[in-house]
């Protein structure tokens, strides 16, 4: 039975990736996870009292708390999510994306490293540090093309640099001394369990209370949207399969503009939700001023990990939203428990200097 360190296991794509390592009964999991605003245990509710199932509550910057943990547990696989992840958050606060995201990373790699070098020879080729990253650290692209894993780097947000930073650290620890990493670098998340300050959650909360529905500049940002039970799926199987070193775009195969997915949201609440009182909803839309340094276009090929490791994605853009609006529909207990701390669904990102 292996064992996997999942960094950020309280989050959205953290907490969904034990949700289903758990399902499979063949695994123990440490979830380490500082608690921020967007970690959340209550998604971990159904697996919180499985024997298999072990929380650390600590920072990754803390070496000394990393350590501890390492040598409390037979660690066979580092599945680190653990990161500052919203881009309007990122122009507010750059230097907590910095602190966690760069200097973070740095200290979990030390920290692995140091554990990875103890361990026996057969131990050392089977372990795996699996770094989860995103399409982001590419910049923008026009209105053709698609991201590659050779694509140059090109970050425009404080979030996209900080983790373009930590995807250069973990492909120096693999060349500089021989840590056998992993790094995924995936497109946009969306489905259960998704803090609601990103843009599904927002709207859903939004447009069932009859607010505003603001969409940033003309709403024709186009983004690449990946369920994020095929994002664990994909995980897994360049954890399982994947060459060490090597780099996997993750996508969805599903480019949309930020105002057909509002459209598209508006039109499955308008049917789920027969009795609102705001039908239809897409009469709630309203333009708002861009964001700051707004990438135009994120679009990932994902023919390597299809083709070398056959994974695609078992949703479609329509399944994924139907499964997503069902879910926020049926768990609004949920959404008010993480609603009840700081965020309250306001605008951020706004300030310039």
């Amino acid at each position: 039975m292996k064992t996997f360190f999942v960094t950020g296991g309280a989050g959205f794509i953290g907490g969904n990736f034990i949700l289903n390592l758990m399902k499979t009964g063949q695994t123990k999991v440490v979830n380490y996870d500082k608690l921020t605003y967007a970690g959340n245990l209550d998604t971990l509710s159904s697996v919180e009292d499985d024997p298999n199932y072990f929380f650390e509550q600590g920072d990754i910057c803390n070496r000394d708390k990393l350590r501890s943990v390492f040598l409390a547990h037979d660690i066979d696989a580092v599945v680190h999510f653990a990161a500052e992840s919203h881009v309007d958050r990122s122009i507010e606060s750059p230097g907590d994306f910095i602190q966690t995201n760069v200097v973070g990373t740095y200290e979990l790699l030390e920290t692995t490293r140091g554990y990875w070098r103890g361990l026996s020879k057969t131990r050392q080729e089977n372990f795996r540090f699996l770094h989860v990253s995103t399409d982001e650290v590419y910049g923008s692209l026009g209105e053709t093309g698609l991201f590659t894993e050779e694509t140059p780097y090109a970050p425009n947000s404080p979030y996209a640099a900080s983790k373009a930073s930590s995807d250069h650290l973990v492909r120096s620890y693999h060349k500089t001394f021989g840590l056998p990493v992993l790094t995924t670098n995936c497109s946009n998340n969306y489905g259960p369990y998704q803090f609601p300050e990103k843009l599904l959650p927002l709207m859903i909360q939004k447009a069932l209370e009859g607010e505003p529905l603001p969409i940033y500049g003309d709403g024709k940002q186009i983004r690449d949207w990946l369920y994020v039970e095929d994002h664990c799926r994909a995980i897994l199987e360049v954890l399982e399969k994947g060459t060490v070193g090597q780099v996997y775009n993750i996508g969805g195969h599903n480019e949309k503009s930020n105002l057909e997915v509002v459209h598209a949201l508006c039109n499955i609440l308008d049917e789920m939700v027969p009795g609102s009182l705001h039908r239809p909803h897409e009469s709630l839309i309203s333009f708002v001023e861009d964001r700051p340094g707004h990438d135009r276009r994120y679009a990932i090929d994902a023919s390597k990990i299809q083709n070398q490791l056959g994974w695609k994605p078992q949703e479609s853009f329509e399944t994924g939203l139907r499964k997503t609006v069902s879910w926020y529909l049926n768990n609004k207990t949920w959404t008010d428990r993480v609603l009840s701390g700081a965020y309250q669904g306001e605008r951020l990102g706004l300030e310039k200097h």
